[in-house]
This record gives C-alpha cells, sequence and structure tokens, in this order.
C-alpha cells in the first residue's frame, strides 16, 4: 500500500467516525422526544459501515458508510402518569437511548478520528522526508 492509499484509507474513516459522532450527538439529543413525525418515540440510529477493497480482496482501502440503521431494540417504559403521552395504565414509551452508552460510543469514535489524523499526518512526514532525500 503506497503513501496514497493509506492517507486514502484514513481519510475514509475520518469520514465514517464523523457520521458516528454525528449520529451519536442526535441520539443524546433526542434522549426525552416521546413523539416523533413518525409516531411513538425516538429510535437510536446507528452508522452501517463496509470496508472497501482494493483490486486484492485481501487488502482493505479503508471503510465506507453505506447506510444509517434503526437501533431495534424496545422503547424504555418509564411511569409517569401525568406526561401527556402516557398510555392508560400510566406508563411513557420513552426513547432506547441510553446516554451512558452514547458517550462510550462516543469516545471510541473521537479516539478513532484522532488515531486517522496521526495516520494521514504520519504519511505526510514520510512523503516529505522521501522529498528530502532526492535534493
Amino acid at each position: 500500500m503506497g503513501l496514497w492509499n493509506a492517507i486514502q484509507a484514513s481519510a475514509s474513516a475520518l469520514t465514517a467516525e464523523r457520521l458516528r459522532m454525528d449520529l451519536i450527538a442526535n441520539n443524546i439529543a433526542n434522549v426525552n422526544t416521546t413523539r416523533t413525525p413518525e409516531g411513538g418515540p425516538f429510535q437510536r440510529q446507528l452508522a452501517v459501515l463496509m470496508p472497501r477493497r482494493g483490486k486484492d480482496p485481501n487488502v482493505g482501502m479503508g471503510v465506507r458508510a453505506v447506510g444509517i440503521a434503526q437501533d431495534n431494540n424496545p422503547p424504555r417504559l418509564v411511569y409517569d402518569p401525568g406526561h401527556p403521552d402516557a398510555n392508560p395504565e400510566g406508563y411513557v414509551a420513552m426513547p432506547n437511548v441510553h446516554v451512558v452508552t452514547e458517550m462510550v460510543d462516543l469516545i471510541t469514535a473521537s479516539r478513532a478520528y484522532e488515531a486517522n489524523v496521526t495516520a494521514i499526518n504520519a504519511a505526510k512526514e514520510m512523503a516529505a522526508k522521501a522529498l528530502e532525500i532526492g535534493r
């Protein structure tokens, strides 16, 4: 894998991790959303990522986002009879978003982003050093 391919692979990972962080932020922002235009509580969203392959199927060329999936886990039921969205028994269907899980996912996405920035910078430094050798 050449330097350009390494930079492209890391750049694709930056895009994927940015999508993950955007979705996590959206999930946290909607942790209390009990009504959506589709009806029912907000459902957690997840990025669907696939490896990007080169000419050799054993050599990866990065990652690509192929979609955004809904987490199909059931909503949390919270007893709050005074809530406008409470059912006749007094339970409110809350989103299936857990802030602790989202924060852990955010940290891992952030660290992966940082690692790929470091990889790009290392590739740039190697290219600069190779150009210095030729002088």
